[in-house]
């Protein structure tokens, strides 16, 4: 009976988005709450179980959302994204000059999402398009790719934010796991491909480009070095590998854990102090362009485009909530051990189906973590590097297949100006490789460690 609630639970969510086109978070919480009723949970317990999910997941996920989404944007404003691109090009040269508009978009995506990162890339896609010649192709899709790589993989973003949070991941040993994994994902399914799509098929400019594009580049009067960007986009990383290698040290009894001077270097690289620590160095090193109040402003207008994704989340969590009171947990446990599937497959294919169903990764992401979470903590035996492997693994399942109900899908055609056709055949395929070869690798890496 739990597991027909279970899947009719899902059933109703999906409708709920896909059919009546109802926004995920209200879908979430209408799920949540029948789910609560029809798995009988005490009445008294059912309002405290969709607090407790839903404030426990926004305690972990809304402040590196909030911080990351202010670095990316202060960057974005700043000119600092052109300022990297430019500058790799020049480095690697004409030749190189896909593979160096991936690195920029691949390290400008680690605080700024999907859509933000891709709009404010593409004035400069277009251009070095322009100058060299050739097919979109070979210059749009490692960018594209690389920021669907660290959409998926890597914090603050918020599904794997929300995974790890779920499951019990540690999220400064996840970033650096996901960081390690997301670099040979992007360049075999996104670089090589993309360098393979340009030589097979030709796309021109867009029209709306050549004949003055609405996608303007912020005019830029003094922007920051490379160096200075550099910098901003490296320190978190940085200082969340600090907490994460002083944790092994003291596993290992290299150095004493409990030491005042360890706990206090690791509570600098807990992920929303390092990037508040980050968020910071920003702010001091783009003062100089821009007023006090400027960047004020420009920290406010972040936070707006986020509360969409951040309620979602929370909702994400609120569910996962509900099905670990429920006992549902305990009775997929017991399923999954007679079946003999590992949960990273589980994971997989289950995140793969939310995908396919109804077009959102950080959708897809939330929901699966929520519904196997209550597996993980019944499961013994299962390392912390066994969680991080999990969550790519279900982060590669929510990247496949995206297609007409994706909102990545369309940003895409409508920008590059593609057909839906040769969509499906170019993107949907790209974001199907970036799947597989992420799953493959985190298979891989639960196999070896």
């Amino acid at each position: 009976m739990l597991i027909f609630i279970l899947i009719l639970s899902i059933a109703i969510l999906l409708l709920l988005i896909m059919k009546f086109k109802m926004h995920a978070f209200i879908a979430l919480v209408l799920v949540s709450l029948f789910t609560a009723l029809a798995t009988g949970i005490p009445v008294n317990k059912i309002l405290p179980t969709l607090l407790s999910g839903f404030g426990n997941t926004l305690a972990a996920v809304a402040l590196l959302v909030g911080f990351g989404a202010m670095i990316g944007r202060l960057l974005e404003i700043t000119g600092g994204a052109k300022v990297l691109a430019d500058t790799l090009i020049n480095k690697f040269g004409e030749q190189k000059a896909p593979f160096a508009l991936g690195v920029a978009s691949f390290l400008f995506g680690f605080p700024i999402f999907f859509d933000a990162g891709l709009v404010v890339m593409l004035p400069i896609i277009f251009s070095v398009a322009k100058q060299f010649g050739g097919s979109l192709f070979r210059y749009a899709f490692p960018a594209a790719g690389a920021f669907a790589v660290t959409h998926a993989f890597l914090p603050p973003h918020p599904g794997p934010v929300a995974a790890g949070d779920l499951l019990g991941a540690n999220i400064g040993l996840l970033t650096l796991i996901g960081f390690i994994l997301a670099i040979p994902t992007w360049y075999f399914a996104t670089y090589l491909y993309g360098i393979f799509l340009g030589k097979k098929f030709h796309l021109p400019l867009p029209k709306a480009f050549l004949n003055a594009s609405p996608i303007h580049e912020t005019a830029i009067i003094n922007p920051p070095s490379f160096r200075r960007v550099l910098l901003i986009l490296l320190l978190p990383l940085c200082l969340i590998m600090l907490d994460t290698v002083l944790n092994t040290l003291s596993v290992v009894k290299v150095i004493d854990g409990a030491a005042l001077w360890v706990e206090s270097l690791r509570l600098i690289g807990k992920t929303p102090i390092a990037l508040l620590i980050s968020l910071l160095v920003t702010i001091l090193l783009l003062k100089e362009q821009h007023s006090v109040e400027q960047i004020e402003k420009i920290c406010d207008n972040a936070l707006g485009s986020i509360c969409s994704i951040v309620l979602v989340t929370g909702a994400g969590g609120m569910f996962g909530g509900v099905l670990r009171a429920s006992g549902i947990g305990e009775v997929m446990a017991t399923m999954l051990s007679d079946t003999g599937m590992p949960i990273i497959v589980a994971g997989f294919l289950i995140s793969t189906a939310l995908r396919i169903a109804q077009g959102s990764a950080t959708v897809a992401i939330t929901t699966t973590s929520a519904l196997i979470a209550p597996v993980i903590s019944s499961t013994t035996g299962l390392s912390q590097f066994d969680l991080c492997f999990i969550v790519i693994s279900i982060a590669s399942g929510a990247t496949v297949l995206s297609h007409v109900n994706d909102s990545g899908f369309w940003l895409v055609s409508r920008f590059l100006e593609i057909d839906t056709k040769t969509m499906l055949k170019t993107w949907t395929v790209q974001e199907t490789l970036i799947g597989l070869v992420g799953f493959s690798l985190a298979l891989l890496g639960s196999v070896l460690l």
